[in-house]
């Protein structure tokens, strides 16, 4: 038996309707903005129903606040480095990704990280409260853990930010497509997102949602304003140098599509039910430690666990060896690891999705079992 519990890392298994929409769009889509015919201009029709799907899925006023990433990881960059300087104080939630460490590091940012106690919402909303005190020109904050699964009170978190008139970039990697993501609510100034997770699009796709004027990270031919040497100021055209991932795009739209049909509420109940089961199935096995909460509203899709007396990487090394896909490290994601005590061992993480079944978590449970009972 084969088992993919890999998803916080990418949704291999994709709807079909997604495969078939990338395969045709290598001999059928040109490039939107470049041309009149009809191959560019089915390009822009495709493009633009994706950004429109995107923008009524997340409550976005105006499809051209939807810009087209490569990942996440490229749109936090764009929006970091917008917003970010030398020097400046930025405040971080404990779970972040090196997606938003790096580049904030990279620039020389002042970064202050706000603990708490893995899946205590009261706590991280009050200890943010307490570092806004000091003062902070930026907050990044991630709302699901790709580590633990721990959804974070973005809502909350969204209110301290806009009641201190501190700007706020949402991580919504492991978010988008399962947890409710409300833009125009938020009122945040940008959610980045990848479109190969939980929007079951290709790898090489993501979104960025914004909510103010980019720095332009990327310069090149945009298909507008060609005369002029700057790129263009307005959006999406100041984000999207360079030729689309159109592919990408047309998976990404259909994907979109998929999880507008069956709800993200939907996905999220069955994967939480998933995780439940392989939650209380590790937990009979002597010798496991399993990281999960019983107020199930902030777990997620995603559950971490460590066998006594074995290194996680072994751990994962021998499910693969029986046909289970999972994740074991630190899912560059180190500081979440610092937060929850399991830095630098790590942790074996596995993540479901839609396409996932109970007989598959059962498996897993019993493989765990004999790794277990063969140390």
């Amino acid at each position: 038996m084969t088992v993919y519990l890999d998803n916080a890392a990418t949704t291999l298994i994709k709807p079909r309707s997604v495969i078939r929409a990338s395969s045709g769009a290598m001999s059928a889509l040109g490039s939107p903005g470049r041309g009149g015919h009809k191959y560019a201009m089915a390009a822009a029709e495709t493009a633009f129903s994706c950004r429109e799907a995107a923008a009524k899925l997340f409550n976005v006023d105006d499809v051209e606040k939807v810009v087209f990433t490569f990942n996440a990881t490229h749109g936090l960059n764009i929006v970091i480095k917008t917003l970010a300087k030398p020097g400046d104080r930025v405040i971080v939630s404990g779970y972040e990704h090196n997606a938003v460490m790096r580049p904030l590091y990279e620039i020389g940012a002042d970064v202050a990280v706000v603990r708490s106690r893995l899946f205590d919402a009261e706590e991280i909303t009050e200890n943010l409260k307490k570092e806004l005190e000091s003062g902070a020109k930026l907050v990044v904050w991630n709302h699901v853990s790709n580590v633990f699964g721990f959804v974070q009170p973005i809502d909350e978190i969204a209110a301290i930010c806009r009641d201190a008139s501190v700007p706020l970039i949402i991580d919504a990697s492991q978010s988008a497509g399962t947890v409710k993501l409300d833009f125009k609510a938020l009122g945040a100034d940008f959610i980045a997102m990848p479109g190969h997770k939980g929007l079951y699009g290709p790898q090489g796709s993501g979104l960025l949602l914004c909510g103010r004027m980019i720095k332009p990270l990327i310069s090149g031919g945009t298909g507008s304003n060609s005369a002029e040497y700057a790129m263009p100021d307005f959006l999406p055209d100041a984000a999207e140098a360079g030729t689309h991932n159109m592919p990408g795009i047309a998976g990404l739209l259909e994907g979109i599509k998929f999880v507008s049909r069956h709800g993200p509420e939907n996905i999220l109940f069955h994967e939480k039910r998933l995780i439940r089961e392989l939650a209380a199935g590790l937990k009979r096995i002597k010798g496991v430690t399993v990281y999960d909460i019983v107020d199930n509203e902030r777990m997620s899709g995603v559950l971490s666990f460590t066998i006594d007396g074995m290194e996680s990487e072994r751990a994962g090394q021998e499910l693969a060896r029986r046909g289970i896909a999972v994740r074991a490290g630190l899912h560059c994601a180190p500081e979440a690891h610092k937060t929850a005590g399991t830095f630098p061992v790590g942790t074996v993480r596995a993540s479901v999705s839609v396409f996932n079944t109970r007989q598959e978590v059962m498996y897993t449970v019993k493989a765990v079992e004999e790794i277990c009972r063969s140390r």
